[in-house]
């Protein structure tokens, strides 16, 4: 019997003319771990997608994909059904999106046992606490009953990686699983795969922009950068003597500390004192419910013009600390904006305010409406906060936004399917900065991209700042990125900020506080 699994040749996709994926071949042995490398929109995640039977509606493939023989290009659907998350399965990259919000993720891996692998109802559950207990998530008859809401980023996406291996798939393909996943986390489901690998034999195929991170466990790599392979090799040398330019641009890629700090005596602009966040999350049939403090007591203030750099990691407030500082989650304390306290204000009062107060959020594929077209989502704000407005002058205002985030104006009346991750975060952006905003949280807004595209989305937030006089909540568990962005750095562990201070003197002893 071949030790091949899976085998690749000439395959080609393409959208109405333009081919995505250019000639891809390559092999995947038994219990071999390939990486397939690339920015943002390379075709990378496409390629995958093609093996499952799962590209989008208007692309066309040809080429071969054979799994033990069988041919996967084109398959009928029955043949299909019968390998997708039986043999094959997929851990997609973004967690949130990928579990049904309706129900407990217990019963999403359940299901899954029950359809797929035929267990009996009984049998399917008490095997996904199993499975929910092997991919290190403590307490799992508690965590059977959580939705996907009630977890961090982190258990998400160890939900996800249960689900694709409950039923033992031979191949796992692991799209993009740690891109918004802080460094230490990132590391620990690093770990997971590969012992889930080892204990269950499987091979797996690794997507990623992350040369670094996961060429350290992969056997083998592949560099891909506009639809096609520039540089194929074993990981080890891929990393120590890449031949290629762009395999070095990926290795390298890394944002500039920032050189010039804004002012320290700029006038206050938010202050927030006491600020608590408390869930109450339900038990199982006989547990009682209980509660957890997601933001514990913070007090912090934010000057006019500067960056405070919110750090942790995932699962540590962040997150939810930012989306309180906006009032747009129930908080107890005082919060002072402009020095107005809006601890009383209610939701009609805070209205005329939020204008002034904008949220980027962390999944720029998450965050656009699919059903609306570029336009339409960037001038959404206007409809509420500017109404005399008439429809010609907000067109004009969202072609002055896309053009200050550095997207082409005439792309307005496309759809957020039709952009890469990079350009539909410079559309959320844009949708943030038509308003003429004065605060701005930052939830993340690079972590589902590759560096390069990172980078370059840095010196855009940057330059919009200086422009604007924007003052930026920045939540990153990236310290090259918060070197590069923030003015001071406040660092959160289980809801509360255990240190702060400038950002030159606080870099030094971050990773050793944020591993205690």
């Amino acid at each position: 019997m071949s030790d091949i699994l899976l085998a690749l040749r000439d395959l080609r996709i393409s959208f109405g003319g333009h081919e995505a994926v250019k000639g891809l071949s390559f092999d995947l042995a038994r219990g071999e771990t390939l990486a397939l490398i690339g920015e943002s929109g390379s075709g990378k995640s496409l390629a995958m997608l093609s093996v499952l039977g799962l590209l989008p509606e208007g692309a066309a493939a040809t080429g071969s994909i054979s799994f033990q023989g069988a041919e996967l290009l084109h398959a009928p659907a029955k043949l299909l059904d019968a390998i997708r998350g039986r043999r094959i399965a997929m851990i997609f990259q973004e967690p949130m999106s990928a579990l049904d919000p309706l129900f407990p993720v217990g019963r999403q891996i359940a299901d899954i046992l029950h359809l797929r692998a035929g267990l009996s109802r009984r049998a399917a559950k008490a095997r996904s606490r199993e499975l929910i207990e092997l991919v290190g998530i403590d307490a799992p008859a508690r965590r059977w009953h959580a939705y996907p809401h009630e977890l961090s980023g982190g258990q998400c996406q160890r939900i996800a990686i249960a689900m694709a291996i409950a039923c033992d798939p031979e191949i796992l393909i692991a799209d993009e699983p740690t891109t918004a996943l802080d460094v230490t986390v990132a590391a620990r489901i690093l770990e997971l795969l590969a012992e889930l690998k080892s204990r269950l034999g499987m091979a797996m195929i690794f997507i990623s922009h992350d040369l670094a991170l996961v060429g350290k466990f992969a056997d083998s790599v592949h560099v891909m950068r506009r639809g096609e392979i520039v540089e194929s090799g074993a990981a080890a040398q891929i990393l120590t003597s890449p031949a290629h330019d762009y395999t070095r641009e990926l290795l390298a890629a890394l944002p500039p500390a920032r050189k010039k700090r804004a002012a320290q005596d700029q006038p206050v602009l938010l202050e927030a004192e006491h600020i608590t966040v408390t869930y109450r999350l339900r038990g199982g049939l006989f547990a009682g419910k209980h509660e957890i403090k997601a933001v514990d007591d913070v007090s912090l203030v934010l000057h006019q013009g500067r960056t405070l750099g919110l750090l942790g990691e995932s699962g540590s407030g962040k997150s939810t600390l930012g989306r309180a500082l906006l009032k747009l989650v129930p908080a107890s304390g005082f919060i002072s904006f402009e020095g107005r306290d809006l601890s009383a204000f209610d939701r009609a009062a805070m209205r005329p305010l939020r204008r002034s107060l904008q949220l980027v959020f962390q999944n720029p594929y998450g965050a656009l409406s699919p059903r609306m077209n570029v336009c339409e989502i960037v001038t959404e704000g206007l409809r509420i906060h500017a109404p005399h407005l008439s429809g010609k002058e907000r067109d004009a205002r969202a072609v002055e936004a896309l053009g200050e985030v550095g997207l082409d104006p005439a792309a307005r009346f496309r759809y957020p399917a039709e952009f890469s991750g990079g350009q539909r975060q410079r559309i959320a952006i844009a949708r943030a900065m038509i308003l003429k905003p004065k605060l701005v949280v930052l939830d993340e807004p690079t972590s589902a991209l590759d560096r390069a595209i990172a980078v370059d989305l840095l010196k855009l937030l940057l330059a919009l700042q200086a422009a604007h006089d924007l003052t930026y909540v920045f939540i990153t568990h990236d310290l090259a990125i918060v070197r590069a962005m923030a003015d001071e750095i406040a660092v959160m562990k289980a809801g509360r900020i255990v240190a702060q201070g400038a950002t030159e003197t606080m870099l030094d002893g971050l990773s050793c506080l944020m591993s205690q």
